[in-house]
């Protein structure tokens, strides 16, 4: 049974099995971010914390983040997700685009999507503006960021870590889908420093077996990357 934790009077915490995902509730509608790894009934929770209309965003559509989908009309995501989303033979709901810079109001609280490729195609962080606060799905976590496999590219993860710095004084905290739940926003320095070691071949990596499949662990104080 997932475990639903108060954050502050209108968000919320949904700690699934290895996964995480929030509920932010406005003056208007509330808004659900992603749906868990093993919590089918994702709406019925959220729906039993506000009487608002719920409405689900995928920060990315990796299957631990999509449990719950299927009991909505549809899931924003971006659309250079919709190809990670369909490949695992989702079929229900059908997504609705968001895009960079979309301001999502729920009512005197306001959602900025931040597109973040690197991850996934299409992984977005959200930009809670009334609390500052980030939302960040797996991009940026303490735990272990997974970047092997057909849709993961390190090119663009570098670049989007880059681009949240130009973002860095507009939040204070990382709420994360894995690892720790609340991060100082200097976390982004710290992965941003870890990445351009990996890429300057300065550090070393041992090999593991994660999913059937040989990968390479770069160790860091602040996350572990595993690379093809």
């Amino acid at each position: 049974m997932p475990e639903v934790v108060q954050i502050n009077k209108d968000t919320y915490r949904i700690e699934d099995v290895k996964s995480r995902f929030y509920l932010l509730v406005g003056d208007e509608r509330a808004l659900l971010v992603d749906s868990g790894r093993t919590t089918m009934n994702a709406k019925e929770i959220a729906e039993q914390i506000t009487k608002l209309p719920v409405v689900l965003l995928n920060t990315h559509a990796d299957f631990d983040h999509i449990a719950g989908n299927d009991a909505f009309s549809t899931a924003y995501m971006h659309p250079s997700e919709y190809v990670n989303y369909f490949v695992g033979g989702q079929k229900h709901p059908k997504p609705t685009a968001i895009w960079d810079k979309q301001i999502l109001d729920l009512g005197n609280r306001e959602i900025e999507v931040i597109s973040i490729p690197g991850h996934t195609p299409g992984s977005v962080a959200l930009l809670d503006k009334k609390y500052r606060v980030l939302i960040s799905g797996d991009s940026i976590q303490n735990g272990r960021i997974y970047m092997f496999g057909v849709f993961r590219n390190m090119v663009a993860y570098k670049q989007s870590l880059q681009k949240i710095v130009k973002y860095i004084d507009q939040f204070d905290y990382v709420y994360a889908a894995h690892g720790t739940f609340n991060l100082p926003s200097t976390i982004i320095y710290d992965l941003l420093d870890a990445v351009e070691k990996i890429d300057k071949q300065e550090v070393d990596c041992e090999e593991i077996i994660v999913d059937n499949q040989v990968v390479k662990q770069y160790s860091f104080d602040v996350a572990k990357f595993l690379l093809d």
